[in-house]
Order: structure tokens, then sequence, then C-alpha cells
């Protein structure tokens, strides 16, 4: 074959992949948009589509971002970590793609870059912040290579998918083995993650809660040994699950010192906290609930400072953000009810300890469903902290959802009243019961299915109770 043969039939091929990569964009967006004419959210299956038509449709569009690709990763706290990254960038006036919706396997990060190029496969972006799921990251990776990687935590999660914890690590380390030059942004509070920055070239930025804040829970904890020899991990201090400030005695692993080093915080009313990195002092001073979001904040907060250097109007990011579905989602019914997507024991935990914040008599309505997106396996209920819900001004308990049955018997066991607590089957009749309860405040604690449901349903009773005023 001489040289012109070859030159011609690499452009050849060349203008048979721009073509491809034209068709695969457009009957992506095509796709999106009958998805939403339909009701539906066109986060995924369009992007299906669009890897059929042309297989190279995602690393074509990911190696046009202009600066940097940034990928969040971890167990709880990635859709919001990552939208709040996507707002300090674009807060800075870059152009970001994201997929804001959640849609974290290859198929929605695929359909979030087609969703933004232009019908001929053009993409202006100057960032990509992507959530991924955990599990996915091997075969996201495959198709392009982050320039920077979040990892919020490791807990257990959806047992009959991922199984254990290590199961989850090794997902992870394969993903990694894949981008060798990829930096790492991690929970340095965290064992789990923190075994990431162990034995590496790769450049890690460690971030984590410096004091004892006082919020430690007597609950399982994921990672009580030491992933490096085996041994019972000490502790100075914990926050929650396995978040602490750990060492292990055997073979000195051990938190990192802290590039991104939280201190003075206060949770009396909302979240108050100092952040020290690369000299720098800032002040933060936020309306959301819930320790672990401290977390999220700093996480996001330090990956858009080493993409894009200091974020100017970071207070008023976090003022105008707001949260997606079931993220301490507020609505009016009458009384304020707050949607919160709960799915693990870590998660659970934490919602219970926030709801407990609140000193008002209040009403807490429980749901779990058993669908394929949420987990059969649902034995990690019996890991839920449920006991301390006595304690903290709870007038009504509503059980609901697939396993309103388990959720009852577990109830039982944490010995919540029997009079106190009303079982319904269906969402809506569990959201109506919540409402009307007799608490100042109504608290929906939801795992993954129900909270899109449980979401329409909030909204429904709102509209009604809008028109009835």
């Amino acid at each position: 074959m001489n040289e012109n043969h070859r030159f011609c039939t690499g452009r050849m091929i060349v203008n048979l992949n721009r073509f491809r990569l034209f068709l695969a964009v457009a009957a992506c967006k095509i796709a999106i948009w009958g998805s939403k004419l339909l009701g539906k959210k066109g986060s995924s299956m369009p992007g299906q589509l669009a890897l059929k038509i042309y297989p190279g449709v995602l690393r074509d569009l990911a190696a046009q971002v202009k600066r940097e690709i940034i990928v969040v990763c971890g167990t709880n706290g990635k859709t919001t970590t990552n939208n709040l990254l996507y707002s300090f960038l674009a807060s800075r006036g870059y152009s970001v793609v994201c997929n804001k919706v959640g849609a974290n396997m290859l198929y929605g990060v695929c359909c979030a870059f087609a969703a933004d190029a232009s019908v001929f496969g053009k993409l202006d972006a100057d960032f990509a912040c992507m959530e991924v799921d955990e599990a996915s990251c091997v075969k996201v990776f495959a198709h392009m290579k982050p320039n920077k990687m979040i990892l919020t935590n490791l807990f257990r999660d959806q047992l009959d998918r991922y199984g254990e914890i290590d199961i989850t690590v090794d997902y992870l380390k394969r993903a990694l083995a894949l981008v060798p030059d990829t930096e790492l942004i991690l929970n340095g509070d965290d064992p789990l993650v923190a075994q990431f920055g162990e034995n590496t070239k790769r450049k890690c930025y460690y971030m984590g809660v410096d004091e004892d804040v006082g919020v430690s829970l007597n609950e399982t904890k994921e990672g009580r040994f030491c992933v490096m020899c085996g041994e019972r991990l000490e502790y100075e201090y914990y926050h929650y699950s396995q978040l602490g400030k750990f060492h292990c005695p055997s073979c000195g692993f051990a938190r990192r010192a802290l590039d991104f080093r939280v201190s003075g915080v206060s949770l009396c009313d909302g979240l108050e906290f100092q952040l020290e990195y690369q000299g720098h002092i800032v002040p933060f001073d936020v309306h959301y609930r819930g320790f672990y979001n401290i977390y999220n904040i700093v996480l996001s907060y330090a990956a858009a400072v080493l993409a894009a250097g200091e974020i100017p109007d970071y207070a008023g990011v976090l003022a105008r953000y707001q949260p997606q579905i079931g993220r301490m989602e507020e609505f009016q019914i009458g009384k304020k009810i707050v949607l919160n997507l709960s799915k693990n024991p870590a998660g659970f935990n934490q919602a219970i300890s926030t709801v407990g914040k609140d000193e008002r008599p209040k009403d807490i309505l429980i749901a779990i469903n058993d669908n394929a997106q949420d987990g059969k396996d649902i034995s990690w209920i019996w890991d839920v902290d449920f006991e301390r819900m006595n304690g903290i001004g709870v007038r009504n308990f509503i059980v609901s959802g697939i396993r309103a049955d388990d959720l009852a018997l577990r109830m039982k066991y944490a010995g919540i009243e029997q009079e106190r607590m009303t079982k319904a089957y269906g969402l809506k009749e569990a959201a109506q019961a919540l409402a009307s309860g007799g608490g100042e405040i109504g608290y929906a604690l939801v795992n993954y299915t129900a909270v899109f449901r449980m979401q329409d349903i909030l909204k429904e009773l709102e509209k009604e109770a809008e028109n009835l005023e």
C-alpha cells in the first residue's frame, strides 16, 4: 500500500467518524426531546443510543474539553458535590458540561456530553464535571480520562449489586489503573478513601474536619480494620460511621496531613466553619442542614480552587444553590415538609442526626422500596440506629413503600410504640398522613426509587394546598 492510498484511507475513516459523530449526537438530542415529551428525564437512554450509533462518541466529545474533566465518585454526596462544583466553576464564567440530574453510569455521562454539544458534534466547554457511579468508573474511564477525581466516602450500599466494600474498592482500583495521571481529591477522614493515596505516584490532596465536633454516634462502622495490615484502627475522635481522625497502631497507616483543613465548626444554625488551605483562611456560613454537607461543600470547593483558582463569589454560589431531588428539599403543605434521600445506614443515620437537631414536634415518614435500582437486599435497615428516634420529639411515624412490613417490624424492635406508627403501603397515602400529622414539621426519609415518586406527590399536594388558600 503506497503513501497516497494510506492517506486517502485515513481521510475516509476520519470523515466517516465525523459523520457517525454527527448522527450519534443528533439521535441523542432527538431522543432527549422525545423522552421529555413523554414525561421522562431523557438522561440515560439517549446516551445508550448515541454509543450504539458511534462507540467513539464520548471519547471524541470529551477530547474537546479545553481545560479539565473532573469526576466525582463515592457512595454518598456525589450529586450535591458534583453540582456544587459545577456552580463554583460556572460562577467564574466558565462553560461547564455536567450531568446535573445524577445519571451517573456510562450512558448518562455520554448523554450529558452529547446534550451540550452542537448537532455537528462540536463541544465548546472549558470544564466537565461528571458524577460517576463507582461500579461504572471502569467503563467510563475507557472512554475519557479525567484530570481530577473527587472521592467523597465509601459505605455499604445496594448489597446485592456491590456486595461488601472491598468489591467497590476493587472497582475503583481497576478504574484508576486506567488513568495513572489523574489527580485525587480525597476525604482524608475516611480510611477507606484515604487508602487510594497510599503507595501511588499520583498527586493526591486531602480534606478533613480537624477537630472533634461532638457528633459521633454508636453506629456500625464500615472501616473498623486497617486496609493495609488488618489490625483494628484506633481513633482520636469519630465524626460518623468510619470517618474521623484514625491511625493504625500496627503499621502506621493514619490520616494524612490535610491540604484543606476544616475547623471552628458550629452546627447551631446551619453550618458554620472555616477552611484553611494554601495559606488562605476562608469562612463559611451556610443555611444547609447536616454535618455531612461540610464534606460536600469543601470537596467541591477544593476541586474548583485547584482547577480554576480562587472562587470570589463562593458564598453567593452556596446561597443560591438549589438542592437536587430529595436533598433536604422543602415543601409547604399546611406545614413544612422536608424530603431527603436516605439509601443506606450511613445516610439514614446522618438524616436522623439532622432531624434530631430540629427541636420542634415532628412527624416522620420512612419509605423503603426494593426495586432493582434500590437493591433487593434490605437487611441493612437493621444497621440503622432507628432507636435514636425515640428521643427526638417525634409524634407520629409513618412507614411506607414496598417493604413497609419490614420497616414496621424494625420500628417495633427499635421501641417505637405501635400507637404512634401508621403503615401506609401507598406513597400518596403516606404523604397525606405526614402532612396531616400533629407535628409542626414533617420529614420524609425515603430510598432511591421512592424519592422521585414522593417528590411528585409532595408537589401535587403543595399545589392543592396553594389552591385552597
